[in-house]
């Protein structure tokens, strides 16, 4: 017997009536960040235009490299108070 990894039936139907109910799962950097919804699980990631893309294990890593070199600068760039 398979297990379906996808949400159930009446969450994606909650979806597909009503839209996506994203919250911010992750903050790569102050333009990049990680959503996912809160009834269906759908991963979303900004891509390099700004929109919204399905988060892939190519941009899972992508995001992860992306964060390893923002906050190496941030820990480089001087304190400004």
């Amino acid at each position: 017997m398979k297990k379906n990894s996808t949400a159930p039936a009446p969450m994606k139907l909650y979806c597909s009536l009503f839209g996506h109910n994203y919250e911010v799962t992750k903050k790569v950097t102050s333009h990049v960040k990680e959503y996912t919804c809160k009834c269906c699980k759908r991963q979303l990631t900004t891509n390099s235009d700004g929109d919204l893309t399905e988060l892939t294990p190519k941009f899972q890593e992508i995001n992860s490299i992306l964060e390893e070199m923002y906050l190496r600068r941030m820990e480089r760039s001087p304190e400004s108070v």
